[in-house]
């Protein structure tokens, strides 16, 4: 069993900064990839970014050059650090991964920019 958890969403200003975390427990040894997606009401998820074991990352068009994805293996944690944040980036943030075949999902945290 995977277990993801999410942190670091609030209330920021456009402009402003925010870093998410999504620590990461249970079996995921043949984990080779983590991701972040963001949703809001009535709109599919959206892709945002992945990060590799091996550190290659990519990114959605639209967070590129204002979001950085980042991992420690050793801690089993993923980073967002996302910057120039603007009123359309309000969305719930989930983390991803797939484990021998199986999508997991944390539970969100809500990210809201205000004009």
């Amino acid at each position: 069993q995977v277990h993801l958890v999410e942190s670091g969403g609030g209330l920021v200003q456009a402009g402003g900064s925010l870093r998410l975390s999504c620590a990461a427990s249970g079996s995921i040894f043949s984990v080779n990839a983590m991701a972040w997606y963001r949703q809001v009401p009535g709109k599919q998820r959206e892709f945002v970014a992945t990060i590799t074991t091996g550190g290659s990352t990519k990114y959605g068009d639209s967070v590129k050059g204002r979001f950085t994805i980042s991992s420690d293996n050793a801690k089993n944690t993923m980073y967002l650090q996302m910057s120039n944040l603007k009123p359309e980036d309000t969305a719930v943030y989930y983390c991803n991964l797939v484990h021998l075949g199986v999508p997991y999902w944390g539970q969100g945290t809500q990210v809201t920019v205000s004009s």
